[in-house]
């Protein structure tokens, strides 16, 4: 399999980390999609500014791709504070973490990404820093050693994950504003296109822009690296003017298909089809078969063919279903199985 993947939701590698950030909007206007989501950070961040409080701590959840760390600076901007980012397991001991937060200003904000994979250790003094505004650490070793009461400035802590299945209840509990980032629909989608085409100064009219849309599974990041692709192919065939036309031919030879699936999708399904009648088959049988691990079919490749109906679940194993025969264009051999 090839390490990059064109229909991957996550960041691959820090170029196009740096590509993202001159894309993200920010401000909660300016910010496409989510909106229920809107709507309450609204109104919780209004009431913060007025009672001249930190933001409770939030924490977002959802597939990669779908602009979890741009919502965290967007909140930053709105409160007008300053935001510090990190990750999980960049956070290896208490130490680490007392850094970061001894840097903190009142109403600044703390973001963790992957806030699932910090250290226990770690995890277990951020409770009375955000319940309590204090962290207790000890200096000193063997007789000496002593503890040190470290007041902290209140603040917010934002934590986004992947898997919110994997935080403990007590972290969990203490972030007092939950939301569940879900897939963007077409034309939520074919918004973000566009904003993101007058920021690369690229022309694509409005069926162009749908039918990258319709490709992107959903995620604004695929919408994003789909349509830096297909520039490339503008710029050099078609005097940079993006069309419907263009994307199809674009995204063609590049193998993305009209539902966003690509070369390796379809090996899943045909693996399943070809080698035991469309199932049900077990995951690990089928990461074998196509030399993967079967975390990376779990959690990589089987959530965007579940969410469309080309997979379901059973007590037995996966199953590819009518739906995924009939794209692929095999429905007599479903009819027939």
């Amino acid at each position: 399999m090839e390490d990059e993947r064109i229909t991957s939701a996550e960041v691959q590698n820090p170029t196009e980390e740096d590509e993202e950030l001159s894309l993200r909007p920010q401000t909660l206007r300016q910010y496409i999609g989510q909106a229920q989501i809107k709507h309450e950070l609204e109104v919780y961040i209004a009431a913060a500014k007025n009672r001249k409080e930190a933001l409770d701590h939030v924490l977002l959840y959802g597939p990669p791709g779908l602009g979890k760390t741009t919502l965290a600076m967007v909140i930053a901007n709105e409160m007008d504070v300053q935001i510090r980012t990190t990750s999980g397991p960049a956070i290896e001991k208490p130490g680490d973490l007392v850094a970061l937060l001894n840097e903190l200003q009142p109403g600044d904000i703390l973001f963790i990404d992957e806030i699932h994979r910090l250290p226990k250790v770690v995890e277990e003094m951020l409770y009375s820093a955000m319940e309590d505004f204090f962290v207790d650490i000890v200096v000193g070793q063997g007789p000496t050693a002593h503890p040190i009461h470290f007041p902290l400035p209140p603040f917010t802590l934002i934590g986004a994950t992947t898997r919110a299945g994997l935080l403990s209840a007590p972290l969990r509990d203490r972030f007092g504003i939950v939301e569940h980032m879900n897939y963007y629909n077409e034309e939520e989608l074919a918004d973000i296109v566009r904003r993101s085409a007058g920021i690369f100064n690229s022309h694509i009219d409005d069926q162009g822009a749908h039918e990258i849309a319709s490709r992107s599974r959903g995620t604004p990041r695929i919408s994003n690296r789909l349509l830096k692709r297909v520039r490339d192919f503008a710029e050099v065939e078609n005097g940079g003017q993006i069309d419907r036309e263009l994307v199809a031919k674009s995204l063609k030879l590049l193998q993305v298909d009209n539902r966003g699936l690509d070369r390796t999708d379809k090996k899943v399904l045909m693996t399943m089809i070809e080698l035991y009648g469309g199932g049900p088959v077990g995951i690990s049988t089928i990461a074998a078969n196509i030399g993967e691990e079967p975390d990376t079919i779990s959690e990589m490749y089987e959530p965007y063919l579940l969410q469309i109906g080309f997979l379901t679940r059973t007590p037995r194993g996966r199953v590819v279903t009518e739906r995924a025969y009939e794209h692929l264009g095999l429905i007599d051999q479903y009819m027939n199985k």
